[in-house]
Protein backbone atom coordinates (compact mmCIF):
# COMPACT_ATOMS: atom_id res chain seq x y z
CA UNK A 1 0.00 0.00 0.00
CA UNK A 2 2.74 2.34 0.99
CA UNK A 3 4.54 1.76 -2.54
CA UNK A 4 1.25 2.44 -4.15
CA UNK A 5 1.05 5.46 -2.78
CA UNK A 6 4.66 6.88 -3.34
CA UNK A 7 4.00 5.82 -6.91
CA UNK A 8 0.91 7.90 -6.92
CA UNK A 9 2.18 10.95 -5.45
CA UNK A 10 5.35 10.53 -7.87
CA UNK A 11 2.74 10.64 -10.69
CA UNK A 12 1.00 13.30 -8.99
CA UNK A 13 4.34 15.86 -8.69
CA UNK A 14 5.67 14.51 -12.44
CA UNK A 15 2.44 15.62 -14.21
CA UNK A 16 2.17 19.44 -13.39
CA UNK A 17 6.07 19.57 -14.11
CA UNK A 18 5.20 17.65 -17.59
CA UNK A 19 1.99 20.54 -17.82
CA UNK A 20 4.28 23.51 -17.43
CA UNK A 21 7.02 21.74 -19.84
CA UNK A 22 4.05 20.80 -22.74
CA UNK A 23 2.54 24.55 -22.34
CA UNK A 24 5.69 26.25 -22.54
CA UNK A 25 6.87 24.22 -25.76
CA UNK A 26 5.25 26.49 -28.11
CA UNK A 27 7.57 29.42 -27.01
CA UNK A 28 10.31 29.92 -29.55
CA UNK A 29 13.88 30.23 -28.68
CA UNK A 30 15.87 32.96 -27.60
CA UNK A 31 14.73 36.28 -28.46
CA UNK A 32 11.59 38.16 -30.78
CA UNK A 33 13.05 39.08 -34.06
CA UNK A 34 10.29 41.78 -35.89
CA UNK A 35 10.60 42.89 -38.87
CA UNK A 36 10.03 46.55 -39.97
CA UNK A 37 8.59 46.98 -43.23
CA UNK A 38 9.24 50.63 -45.18
CA UNK A 39 7.94 50.25 -48.44
CA UNK A 40 6.07 52.96 -50.27
CA UNK A 41 4.10 53.61 -53.23
CA UNK A 42 3.13 57.08 -52.88
CA UNK A 43 3.92 59.50 -50.60
CA UNK A 44 7.21 58.82 -48.65
CA UNK A 45 8.38 60.23 -45.24
CA UNK A 46 11.17 61.76 -44.59
CA UNK A 47 11.12 60.24 -41.10
CA UNK A 48 11.22 57.10 -41.87
CA UNK A 49 15.18 56.53 -41.52
CA UNK A 50 14.51 58.13 -37.92
CA UNK A 51 11.91 55.55 -37.08
CA UNK A 52 14.25 52.49 -38.26
CA UNK A 53 17.17 53.67 -36.14
CA UNK A 54 14.97 53.95 -33.08
CA UNK A 55 13.18 50.76 -33.46
CA UNK A 56 16.52 49.39 -33.78
CA UNK A 57 17.74 50.80 -30.70
CA UNK A 58 14.96 50.20 -29.02
CA UNK A 59 15.26 46.30 -29.84
CA UNK A 60 19.20 46.78 -28.58
CA UNK A 61 17.48 47.94 -25.55
CA UNK A 62 14.26 45.70 -24.64
CA UNK A 63 15.82 42.10 -26.20
CA UNK A 64 14.33 41.82 -29.47
CA UNK A 65 15.71 41.74 -32.65
CA UNK A 66 15.22 44.16 -35.41
CA UNK A 67 15.51 43.31 -39.20
CA UNK A 68 14.62 45.83 -42.07
CA UNK A 69 13.74 46.04 -45.83
CA UNK A 70 11.22 47.96 -48.07
CA UNK A 71 11.39 44.88 -50.51
CA UNK A 72 7.68 43.47 -50.76
CA UNK A 73 9.71 39.71 -52.00
CA UNK A 74 10.35 39.17 -48.29
CA UNK A 75 7.06 38.64 -47.99
CA UNK A 76 6.61 34.95 -48.15
CA UNK A 77 5.57 32.05 -45.47
CA UNK A 78 8.68 30.78 -45.10
CA UNK A 79 10.47 34.55 -44.13
CA UNK A 80 7.37 35.66 -42.31
CA UNK A 81 7.47 32.85 -39.94
CA UNK A 82 10.51 33.81 -38.22
CA UNK A 83 8.98 36.76 -36.84
CA UNK A 84 6.76 37.63 -34.08
CA UNK A 85 5.81 40.78 -35.53
CA UNK A 86 5.69 42.29 -38.86
CA UNK A 87 6.08 46.52 -38.01
CA UNK A 88 4.67 48.56 -41.19
CA UNK A 89 6.33 52.51 -40.83
CA UNK A 90 4.69 54.92 -42.57
CA UNK A 91 3.61 52.39 -45.77
CA UNK A 92 1.84 54.29 -48.12
CA UNK A 93 0.18 52.92 -51.28
CA UNK A 94 -0.53 49.53 -52.51
CA UNK A 95 2.75 47.67 -51.13
CA UNK A 96 1.90 43.62 -51.24
CA UNK A 97 0.57 41.78 -54.18
CA UNK A 98 -1.90 39.17 -54.16
CA UNK A 99 0.56 36.28 -53.08
CA UNK A 100 2.43 38.50 -50.24
CA UNK A 101 -1.20 39.65 -49.33
CA UNK A 102 -2.27 35.93 -48.59
CA UNK A 103 1.10 35.31 -46.46
CA UNK A 104 0.30 37.95 -44.29
CA UNK A 105 -3.43 37.30 -43.47
CA UNK A 106 -1.75 33.64 -43.02
CA UNK A 107 0.87 34.74 -40.54
CA UNK A 108 -1.86 37.19 -38.34
CA UNK A 109 -4.22 33.71 -38.58
CA UNK A 110 -1.58 31.76 -37.11
CA UNK A 111 -0.65 34.08 -34.54
CA UNK A 112 1.98 36.52 -35.70
CA UNK A 113 1.75 40.00 -34.59
CA UNK A 114 1.05 43.76 -36.33
CA UNK A 115 2.26 47.04 -35.28
CA UNK A 116 1.31 49.84 -37.69
CA UNK A 117 2.79 53.69 -37.23
CA UNK A 118 1.42 56.35 -38.85
CA UNK A 119 1.13 56.06 -43.02
CA UNK A 120 0.27 52.59 -42.63
CA UNK A 121 -3.22 54.06 -42.49
CA UNK A 122 -2.12 55.33 -46.11
CA UNK A 123 -2.01 51.63 -47.75
CA UNK A 124 -3.41 48.85 -49.27
CA UNK A 125 -6.75 50.77 -49.16
CA UNK A 126 -8.48 47.87 -51.70
CA UNK A 127 -7.70 45.37 -49.21
CA UNK A 128 -10.68 45.10 -46.82
CA UNK A 129 -9.16 42.34 -44.60
CA UNK A 130 -6.16 44.85 -44.11
CA UNK A 131 -8.31 48.08 -44.17
CA UNK A 132 -10.13 46.25 -40.94
CA UNK A 133 -7.13 44.80 -39.44
CA UNK A 134 -4.78 48.44 -39.39
CA UNK A 135 -8.08 50.10 -38.03
CA UNK A 136 -9.23 52.60 -40.48
CA UNK A 137 -8.05 54.12 -43.74
CA UNK A 138 -6.07 57.71 -44.25
CA UNK A 139 -8.83 60.49 -44.93
CA UNK A 140 -7.04 64.06 -44.54
CA UNK A 141 -4.83 65.82 -42.04
CA UNK A 142 -4.71 69.73 -42.01
CA UNK A 143 -3.42 71.63 -44.94
CA UNK A 144 -4.67 68.96 -47.37
CA UNK A 145 -8.35 70.93 -47.82
CA UNK A 146 -7.57 73.78 -45.76
CA UNK A 147 -4.80 76.65 -45.33
CA UNK A 148 -3.71 75.52 -42.21
CA UNK A 149 0.09 73.81 -41.28
CA UNK A 150 0.05 70.22 -41.47
CA UNK A 151 2.49 69.65 -38.26
CA UNK A 152 1.13 71.36 -35.26
CA UNK A 153 0.93 71.09 -31.63
CA UNK A 154 -2.35 68.82 -30.33
CA UNK A 155 -3.72 67.56 -27.55
CA UNK A 156 -4.10 64.16 -26.84
CA UNK A 157 -6.78 62.25 -24.97
CA UNK A 158 -5.70 59.12 -22.77
CA UNK A 159 -8.99 56.63 -23.33
CA UNK A 160 -7.75 53.33 -21.24
CA UNK A 161 -4.46 54.32 -18.98
CA UNK A 162 -4.64 50.46 -17.97
CA UNK A 163 -2.64 49.66 -21.22
CA UNK A 164 1.06 49.97 -21.69
CA UNK A 165 1.37 51.57 -24.25
CA UNK A 166 -0.61 54.47 -22.62
CA UNK A 167 -0.20 53.65 -18.63
CA UNK A 168 2.98 55.89 -18.10
CA UNK A 169 1.40 58.69 -20.47
CA UNK A 170 -0.08 62.29 -18.89
CA UNK A 171 -4.25 62.48 -19.14
CA UNK A 172 -3.49 65.13 -21.73
CA UNK A 173 -0.44 64.34 -23.93
CA UNK A 174 0.42 68.07 -25.36
CA UNK A 175 2.75 67.49 -28.58
CA UNK A 176 3.50 68.22 -32.23
CA UNK A 177 2.74 65.90 -35.31
CA UNK A 178 0.66 65.52 -38.16
CA UNK A 179 -2.98 64.77 -37.32
CA UNK A 180 -4.49 62.11 -39.23
CA UNK A 181 -8.52 61.96 -39.65
CA UNK A 182 -9.72 58.25 -40.67
CA UNK A 183 -12.59 56.77 -42.82
CA UNK A 184 -13.77 53.14 -42.72
CA UNK A 185 -13.10 53.28 -38.98
CA UNK A 186 -13.60 49.56 -37.57
CA UNK A 187 -15.09 50.19 -34.08
CA UNK A 188 -14.21 46.68 -32.78
CA UNK A 189 -10.81 48.25 -31.78
CA UNK A 190 -9.97 49.35 -28.71
CA UNK A 191 -9.22 53.17 -28.28
CA UNK A 192 -6.21 54.12 -26.61
CA UNK A 193 -5.70 57.60 -27.57
CA UNK A 194 -8.00 60.48 -29.10
CA UNK A 195 -7.21 63.58 -30.24
CA UNK A 196 -8.71 66.68 -29.45
CA UNK A 197 -9.85 68.45 -32.21
CA UNK A 198 -10.15 71.92 -30.63
CA UNK A 199 -6.75 71.85 -30.25
CA UNK A 200 -5.46 72.25 -33.81
CA UNK A 201 -6.71 73.71 -36.70
CA UNK A 202 -8.07 71.99 -39.76
CA UNK A 203 -8.31 68.53 -41.45
CA UNK A 204 -11.19 66.54 -41.13
CA UNK A 205 -13.31 66.93 -38.17
CA UNK A 206 -14.59 62.73 -36.56
CA UNK A 207 -16.45 64.23 -33.82
CA UNK A 208 -14.63 61.53 -31.28
CA UNK A 209 -11.06 61.08 -32.92
CA UNK A 210 -9.31 58.10 -32.28
CA UNK A 211 -5.38 58.48 -32.98
CA UNK A 212 -4.28 54.89 -31.35
CA UNK A 213 -6.02 52.00 -30.81
CA UNK A 214 -5.02 48.34 -30.52
CA UNK A 215 -7.11 44.60 -30.89
CA UNK A 216 -7.00 41.21 -31.69
CA UNK A 217 -7.64 40.22 -35.29
CA UNK A 218 -8.21 37.17 -37.14
CA UNK A 219 -5.71 35.63 -34.48
CA UNK A 220 -3.09 37.83 -34.10
CA UNK A 221 -2.75 40.93 -31.86
CA UNK A 222 -2.47 43.99 -33.40
CA UNK A 223 -1.74 47.64 -32.17
CA UNK A 224 -1.74 51.00 -34.50
CA UNK A 225 -0.62 54.58 -33.43
CA UNK A 226 -1.28 57.84 -36.19
CA UNK A 227 1.66 59.16 -34.15
CA UNK A 228 5.28 59.54 -35.62
CA UNK A 229 4.89 61.88 -38.42
CA UNK A 230 8.02 63.63 -37.99
CA UNK A 231 11.45 63.19 -37.55
CA UNK A 232 11.56 64.50 -34.14
CA UNK A 233 9.16 62.25 -33.06
CA UNK A 234 11.39 59.68 -33.29
CA UNK A 235 13.76 61.30 -30.10
CA UNK A 236 10.48 61.94 -28.30
CA UNK A 237 10.66 59.73 -24.58
CA UNK A 238 7.39 59.08 -24.25
CA UNK A 239 6.45 58.80 -28.01
CA UNK A 240 9.33 55.94 -28.33
CA UNK A 241 8.03 54.47 -25.23
CA UNK A 242 4.12 54.17 -26.47
CA UNK A 243 5.94 52.70 -29.61
CA UNK A 244 8.20 50.10 -27.74
CA UNK A 245 5.22 48.69 -25.89
CA UNK A 246 3.29 48.49 -28.67
CA UNK A 247 5.71 46.08 -30.22
CA UNK A 248 5.87 44.28 -26.83
CA UNK A 249 2.02 43.70 -27.13
CA UNK A 250 1.96 42.53 -30.64
CA UNK A 251 5.04 39.91 -29.54
CA UNK A 252 2.96 38.87 -26.87
CA UNK A 253 4.38 35.67 -25.40
CA UNK A 254 6.57 35.20 -28.48
CA UNK A 255 5.17 32.05 -29.44
CA UNK A 256 5.91 29.68 -32.22
CA UNK A 257 3.09 30.47 -35.24
CA UNK A 258 0.75 27.88 -35.62
CA UNK A 259 -0.31 27.57 -38.99
CA UNK A 260 -2.72 25.44 -38.90
CA UNK A 261 -5.16 28.10 -37.19
CA UNK A 262 -4.56 29.76 -40.74
CA UNK A 263 -7.80 29.87 -42.83
CA UNK A 264 -6.29 31.78 -45.81
CA UNK A 265 -5.16 29.73 -48.68
CA UNK A 266 -1.83 30.37 -50.03
CA UNK A 267 -2.41 32.14 -53.55
CA UNK A 268 -0.81 29.01 -56.23
CA UNK A 269 2.15 30.29 -58.42
CA UNK A 270 1.46 31.08 -62.01
CA UNK A 271 3.88 28.18 -63.23
CA UNK A 272 1.28 25.59 -61.24
CA UNK A 273 -0.83 25.98 -64.36
CA UNK A 274 -1.32 25.87 -68.08
CA UNK A 275 -2.79 28.15 -70.79
CA UNK A 276 -5.26 26.81 -73.34
CA UNK A 277 -6.70 28.89 -75.58
CA UNK A 278 -10.15 27.77 -76.96
CA UNK A 279 -11.04 30.02 -79.50
CA UNK A 280 -8.34 32.69 -81.01
CA UNK A 281 -9.71 35.30 -83.77
CA UNK A 282 -13.33 34.70 -83.74
CA UNK A 283 -14.88 37.92 -81.83
CA UNK A 284 -16.05 41.18 -81.95
CA UNK A 285 -16.28 43.40 -79.39
CA UNK A 286 -17.01 40.82 -76.39
CA UNK A 287 -18.43 42.22 -73.76
CA UNK A 288 -19.34 39.21 -70.85
CA UNK A 289 -19.07 36.02 -70.70
CA UNK A 290 -20.88 33.71 -67.89
CA UNK A 291 -20.14 29.77 -67.62
CA UNK A 292 -22.86 27.33 -66.97
CA UNK A 293 -22.52 24.25 -64.61
CA UNK A 294 -21.67 22.34 -67.89
CA UNK A 295 -18.18 24.31 -68.62
CA UNK A 296 -20.00 25.70 -71.93
CA UNK A 297 -19.46 29.30 -71.98
CA UNK A 298 -21.57 31.86 -73.54
CA UNK A 299 -20.49 35.21 -74.76
CA UNK A 300 -22.08 38.72 -75.59
CA UNK A 301 -20.66 40.95 -77.85
CA UNK A 302 -21.74 44.43 -78.30
CA UNK A 303 -23.74 44.07 -82.02
CA UNK A 304 -26.10 41.64 -80.60
CA UNK A 305 -24.55 38.40 -81.26
CA UNK A 306 -24.56 35.61 -78.55
CA UNK A 307 -21.83 32.75 -78.68
CA UNK A 308 -21.79 29.77 -77.60
CA UNK A 309 -18.82 27.35 -76.54
CA UNK A 310 -18.87 24.25 -76.62
CA UNK A 311 -16.87 22.25 -73.79
CA UNK A 312 -17.47 18.83 -75.08
CA UNK A 313 -16.13 19.08 -78.58
CA UNK A 314 -14.44 22.65 -78.26
CA UNK A 315 -16.81 24.24 -81.32
CA UNK A 316 -17.96 27.72 -81.14
CA UNK A 317 -21.59 28.89 -82.70
CA UNK A 318 -23.71 31.58 -82.88
CA UNK A 319 -26.55 30.85 -80.76
CA UNK A 320 -29.12 34.49 -81.04
CA UNK A 321 -28.78 37.49 -82.92
CA UNK A 322 -30.43 40.34 -80.89
CA UNK A 323 -31.48 43.77 -82.93
CA UNK A 324 -29.63 46.01 -80.62
CA UNK A 325 -28.78 49.67 -81.32
CA UNK A 326 -24.82 49.45 -80.99
CA UNK A 327 -24.39 52.46 -84.12
CA UNK A 328 -25.72 55.24 -85.66
CA UNK A 329 -25.12 57.12 -88.67
CA UNK A 330 -26.04 60.04 -86.75
CA UNK A 331 -23.22 63.13 -86.70
CA UNK A 332 -21.31 63.85 -83.35
CA UNK A 333 -23.42 60.77 -81.28
CA UNK A 334 -21.41 57.96 -80.51
CA UNK A 335 -23.85 54.95 -79.75
CA UNK A 336 -22.03 52.91 -76.80
CA UNK A 337 -24.95 51.12 -76.61
CA UNK A 338 -25.56 47.42 -77.57
CA UNK A 339 -25.68 43.86 -75.85
CA UNK A 340 -23.96 45.00 -72.33
CA UNK A 341 -23.70 42.07 -70.20
CA UNK A 342 -24.76 38.42 -69.52
CA UNK A 343 -25.53 36.15 -66.90
CA UNK A 344 -26.39 32.77 -66.52
CA UNK A 345 -29.39 32.40 -63.25
CA UNK A 346 -27.92 30.68 -59.93
CA UNK A 347 -30.51 28.34 -60.48
CA UNK A 348 -29.25 27.67 -64.36
CA UNK A 349 -28.99 23.86 -63.89
CA UNK A 350 -32.79 23.53 -62.63
CA UNK A 351 -33.95 26.03 -65.01
CA UNK A 352 -32.24 26.66 -67.96
CA UNK A 353 -32.55 30.40 -66.63
CA UNK A 354 -30.00 33.59 -68.70
CA UNK A 355 -30.20 37.06 -68.09
CA UNK A 356 -29.26 39.80 -70.92
CA UNK A 357 -29.16 43.49 -70.55
CA UNK A 358 -28.59 45.79 -73.97
CA UNK A 359 -30.34 48.30 -75.81
CA UNK A 360 -33.47 47.28 -78.19
CA UNK A 361 -32.43 49.04 -81.80
CA UNK A 362 -36.51 50.15 -82.07
CA UNK A 363 -36.73 51.77 -78.55
CA UNK A 364 -34.65 54.46 -75.99
CA UNK A 365 -34.51 52.16 -73.61
CA UNK A 366 -31.82 49.79 -71.66
CA UNK A 367 -33.65 46.65 -70.95
CA UNK A 368 -32.80 43.24 -68.59
CA UNK A 369 -34.68 40.35 -70.15
CA UNK A 370 -34.49 36.53 -69.18
CA UNK A 371 -34.08 34.10 -72.01
CA UNK A 372 -34.59 30.20 -71.77
CA UNK A 373 -30.98 28.51 -73.59
CA UNK A 374 -31.95 25.10 -74.59
CA UNK A 375 -28.20 24.02 -74.53
CA UNK A 376 -28.19 24.52 -78.81
CA UNK A 377 -30.01 28.07 -79.25
CA UNK A 378 -31.33 31.15 -76.69
CA UNK A 379 -34.85 30.65 -77.34
CA UNK A 380 -36.29 34.11 -78.59
CA UNK A 381 -40.11 33.41 -78.05
CA UNK A 382 -39.31 33.01 -74.38
CA UNK A 383 -38.57 36.67 -73.58
CA UNK A 384 -39.28 37.78 -70.02
CA UNK A 385 -38.65 41.77 -70.05
CA UNK A 386 -37.26 42.31 -66.35
CA UNK A 387 -36.13 46.02 -66.22
CA UNK A 388 -36.40 49.22 -68.59
CA UNK A 389 -34.43 52.10 -67.81
CA UNK A 390 -36.01 54.80 -69.12
CA UNK A 391 -34.19 58.47 -69.92
CA UNK A 392 -36.26 59.96 -67.07
CA UNK A 393 -37.26 56.65 -64.43
CA UNK A 394 -37.01 53.39 -64.30
CA UNK A 395 -40.10 51.40 -65.52
CA UNK A 396 -41.57 47.88 -65.14
CA UNK A 397 -42.49 45.79 -67.51
CA UNK A 398 -43.42 43.19 -66.33
CA UNK A 399 -43.76 43.50 -62.54
CA UNK A 400 -40.57 43.27 -60.35
CA UNK A 401 -39.19 43.55 -57.02
CA UNK A 402 -35.64 44.58 -57.19
CA UNK A 403 -34.49 41.00 -55.66
CA UNK A 404 -30.77 40.90 -56.19
CA UNK A 405 -29.13 37.29 -56.82
CA UNK A 406 -25.34 36.48 -56.67
CA UNK A 407 -23.66 34.67 -59.33
CA UNK A 408 -20.38 34.51 -59.82
CA UNK A 409 -20.12 38.29 -58.64
CA UNK A 410 -22.88 39.93 -60.16
CA UNK A 411 -26.21 41.43 -59.15
CA UNK A 412 -28.95 39.75 -61.28
CA UNK A 413 -32.31 40.67 -60.66
CA UNK A 414 -35.68 38.19 -60.17
CA UNK A 415 -39.28 39.00 -61.19
CA UNK A 416 -41.89 38.71 -58.65
CA UNK A 417 -45.05 40.94 -57.27
CA UNK A 418 -44.98 44.90 -56.89
CA UNK A 419 -46.24 47.95 -58.70
CA UNK A 420 -44.72 50.59 -61.01
CA UNK A 421 -41.53 51.75 -59.81
CA UNK A 422 -40.20 55.59 -59.90
CA UNK A 423 -36.74 57.30 -59.49
CA UNK A 424 -35.15 60.99 -60.48
CA UNK A 425 -33.66 60.95 -64.08
CA UNK A 426 -30.74 58.55 -64.92
CA UNK A 427 -29.50 59.97 -68.09
CA UNK A 428 -30.49 60.20 -71.82
CA UNK A 429 -30.15 56.75 -73.31
CA UNK A 430 -29.41 58.49 -76.58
Amino acid sequence: MKRILSIVACLCFIAPAFFLLTSCSNVRDGEPRVLVFSKTAGYRHASIPDGIAAIQQLGAENGFHVDTTKNANYFTEDNLKKYSAVIFLSTTGDVLNKYQEADLERYIQAGGGFVGIHAAADTEYHWGWYGRMVGGYFLDHPGINDPHPNVQEGVLMVEDDSHPTTSFLPGEWQRTDEWYSYKNFNENVNVLLTLDENSYQGGADMGTHPIAWYHNYDGGRVFYTGLGHTSESYSEDLFLQHVQAGIEYAIGENKILDYSKATTARVPEANRFTKKNLAVGEFFEPTEMTILPNKDVLIAQRRGEILHYSHSDSTLNQVAALDVYFRTDEPGVNAEEGLLGIKADPNYAENNHVFVFYSPADTSVNRLSRFNFDGEKLEMESEVKVLEFYSSGISVATPVVLSPLTAMGCSIFQPVTIQRLSTSRIRNIR
